[in-house]
């Protein structure tokens, strides 16, 4: 067995072990050269791999695997809230199934008195609430009674339902096989679950004596996850944002006595639409979420405030039932973790975990997970599947991203026996885990070279929600500002964020905001450019020398004279039946731009003036117009690519790229007289840097002295 003084003291890597594998996990730790081990759901360490000398995180889901408990307790058990599938009246009655369409091994119904008081029954045809008087439900049949429906008239209802299986162990039983028993949740607002996970929590420490890092996974609230009865829509309704899995009668009652107002189920169903992060908010969910922000922080402070006391480190990993959590928000700071983990599948998620300032360690668990099945659903560890592909493609993105800012470790997750039968995968590992630590100790001898560029992002999250837009790159591909996030997030200059309510001051200083996404989302701003002094303030900004870039629908408001609220900077508008009528100007892209972004039709120009970048000969791709001493640009559309990313820079003022080649990045370290080139491309590249040419392999590395 491997020995305490064989063991790796500065590896920066993670690996995940597990017990009748002592021999694979302790080859694989020696290759990779891993200073940590870590159990995963579903493992565990056995005594010969806690006496390796590694440092031992464990991992702790504190809200589950409490069943016992939970039987005991059933009204402890977290909820939310869930409407009715919307059904026809044919008559002067009707009856609903609360349930139909929901997982019933997720979901039931909460019938305590507590929480039928605040259930909601609408004519959706009306929007009209009707009074508790015109119905009532039967908790035999599930089934809810309304009198005096109108005939063809379309009606739901709001109400409570209990989680009693938790999500992510839906998941693995799903996904990875798992056969245990089904795991509720407990919910903490009670205070006799907090005085009972503080005492749970006192009792675990004790009984490892060996962990050195309790990793949470991650806190109390799970992003929300509705999964349906019908295979062929599992997921019903699925946002990594939404708090809508934090609600309960309780947290309603608390609300009230903090804040004064009362909050209703339609708050948070929303006329079916719910709250999904992308969405502009009302703002009675965005005191709900700052709400639920200070209660999670103080009793996540508790419960570290136990760990520290026997002298181990508490570190949180963002993913999971991180909700309330928000490490780039104002309370985060104050629960005192010591570090914070972040899965990644991109440049963008690399740089919201190194974003966070409040902690002392920064940690990326790589993909692929070592699953059997991809979370996208494709085969990783099993047959057909490539993991080295994978692997390869996920830190290129990465890698790009930790060139610009650093994090300080990097690990796996999952089942360490699935890389038998994978040699290529466990050599992937082995570069990409010596590739790392070349990055962290160029950053640890050197500030990167940036250009004296400063960036401003505009959304109505501002830097709650740095480094993110809807969860992962795979889920939301099409979103104009994650791709645009992609493409920043590997960019030597200066990114920061800042929400609507931080307008005029926070202009002060940066020479480009970019706004982009589609209309009334949080991320283009929605009814934020009703007001005309944001308006006022941009254009000012612009007028003085800034460089305003717009993508999509961003700055959409309808019912004023242009679509485009930023239409007399952007010298675009978007087009509506109310200019079917009106002539066009044509449109010729400049020659040498590239043509990298997609044109989309309906985009008109307002002002001869207006140079365009790039068209497909009809409709305009990116146009950039003059205001005053700066500009206004627009991209009609943008999809992450090294090319797109190039021609962005070259919007914001920048060369293309410094290596000559949009697939291949540089980084310069002046301090230690060394460059990084790292390609993203699955094949080789010929790029130059100070006058020489050079080839670099498929995702290649290559560290340069100067």
């Amino acid at each position: 067995m491997k020995s305490s003084e064989d063991a790796v003291s500065d590896g920066g890597f993670t690996i995940p072990g597990e017990s009748s594998y002592e021999e694979l996990t302790l080859d694989l730790a020696r290759r990779w050269k891993a200073d940590v081990i870590r159990d995963s759901d579903g493992t565990e360490l056995s005594p010969e791999l806690l006496k390796t000398g590694m440092e031992v995180y464990s991992t702790i889901c504190i809200i589950r695997d409490h069943n016992e408990y939970a039987l005991q307790h059933p009204s402890f058990q977290q909820q939310t809230i869930l409407e009715s599938r919307p059904s026809i009246a044919r008559g002067r009655s009707l009856e609903i199934d609360l349930l139909a369409g929901y997982s019933r091994e997720q979901f039931s119904v909460n019938t305590s008195a507590e929480s039928v008081r605040l259930w909601q029954v609408f004519d959706r045809t009306t929007g009209k609430e009707l009074p508790s008087s015109s119905w009532s439900y039967d908790e035999a049949s599930g089934k809810l009674s309304i009198d005096g429906t109108v005939p063809y008239h379309v009606y739901s209802a709001d109400f409570f339902a209990w989680r009693i299986w938790e999500e992510i162990s839906m998941y693995n039983h799903v996904t990875n096989g798992w056969t245990k028993e089904h795991l509720m949740q407990l919910d903490p607002r009670y205070p006799e679950v907090r005085r009972y996970l503080c005492d749970w929590l006192d009792k675990w420490c004790i009984s490892h004596p060996r962990t050195s890092v309790v990793r949470f996974t991650s806190l109390f609230y799970n992003f929300v996850w509705i999964w349906g009865d019908d295979s062929r829509r599992r997921d019903i309704f699925t946002d990594w944002g939404s708090y809508d899995f934090s609600v309960s009668p309780r947290a309603f009652d608390d609300f009230k006595a903090e804040m004064g107002y009362s909050l209703e189920c339609e708050d948070f169903i929303n006329q079916g639409r719910r709250n999904p992060n992308h969405m502009t908010h009302s703002r009675k969910i965005r005191d709900y979420i700052d709400f639920t922000c200070r209660f999670v922080s103080s009793f996540a402070k508790d419960l570290v405030g136990i760990v520290h006391s026997y002298g181990k480190k508490a570190y949180v990993f963002y993913d999971d039932s991180w909700i309330g959590l928000e490490p780039n928000g104002r309370y985060f700071q104050s629960i005192g973790f010591d570090g914070l983990i972040k899965c990644v599948f991109s440049g963008f998620e690399a740089r919201l975990c190194a974003a966070c300032e409040s902690v002392d360690v920064h940690e990326l668990r790589l993909h692929p997970y070592l699953f059997p099945t991809g979370l996208g659903g494709a085969p990783t560890f099993s047959e057909g599947g490539h993991p080295e592909e994978d692997a390869m493609l996920y830190w290129s993105r990465v890698r790009r991203a930790i060139l610009r800012k650093p994090v300080d470790r990097i690990g796996l997750g999952g089942y360490l026996h699935l890389t038998e039968g994978y040699p290529e995968f466990v050599d992937a590992v082995e570069q990409i885990a010596d590739e790392f630590r070349t990055i962290r100790d160029l950053h640890r001898e050197s500030d990167v070279l940036s250009y004296d560029k400063k960036v401003l992002v505009l959304t109505e999250w501002g830097r709650i929600r740095a480094w993110t837009c809807g969860g992962h790159y795979h889920e939301h591909p099409d979103l104009d500002l994650i791709n645009i996030l992609e493409a920043l997030s590997g960019m030597p200059v200066n990114v920061s964020f800042c929400s609507f309510d931080e307008l005029p001051s926070a202009l002060d200083g940066y020479d480009v905001l970019i706004s982009a996404g589609t209309e009334h989302s949080a991320w283009s701003g929605g009814e934020a450019w009703a007001d005309a002094g944001i308006i006022e303030c941009i254009s000012s900004w612009v007028d003085r020398g800034g460089v305003f870039i717009a993508a999509g629908q961003a700055t959409m408001l309808r019912g004023y004279s242009t679509l485009l609220r930023m239409s007399h900077v952007l010298g675009v508008d978007l087009l509506d039946d109310r200019r079917l009528c009106e002539g066009r100007w044509d449109v010729q892209g400049r020659e040498g731009f590239p043509a990298v972004i997609q044109a989309l039709e309906h985009v008109v120009l307002t002002d001869p003036e207006t140079e365009i970048l790039s068209s497909d000969g009809i409709w305009p791709a990116v146009t950039r117009h003059g205001f005053g001493k700066g500009y206004g640009i627009y991209a009609a559309s943008f999809r992450y690519s090294p090319e797109s990313a190039a021609a962005l820079r070259s919007l914001m003022g920048l060369d293309g790229s410094e290596s000559g080649n949009p697939c291949v990045d540089i980084a310069v370290f002046p301090a230690s007289g060394k460059a990084v080139a790292a390609s993203q491309s699955g094949k080789e590249e010929v790029f130059s840097f100070h006058g020489r040419s050079m080839a670099i392999k498929p995702y290649g590395f290559e560290v340069i002295p100067f």
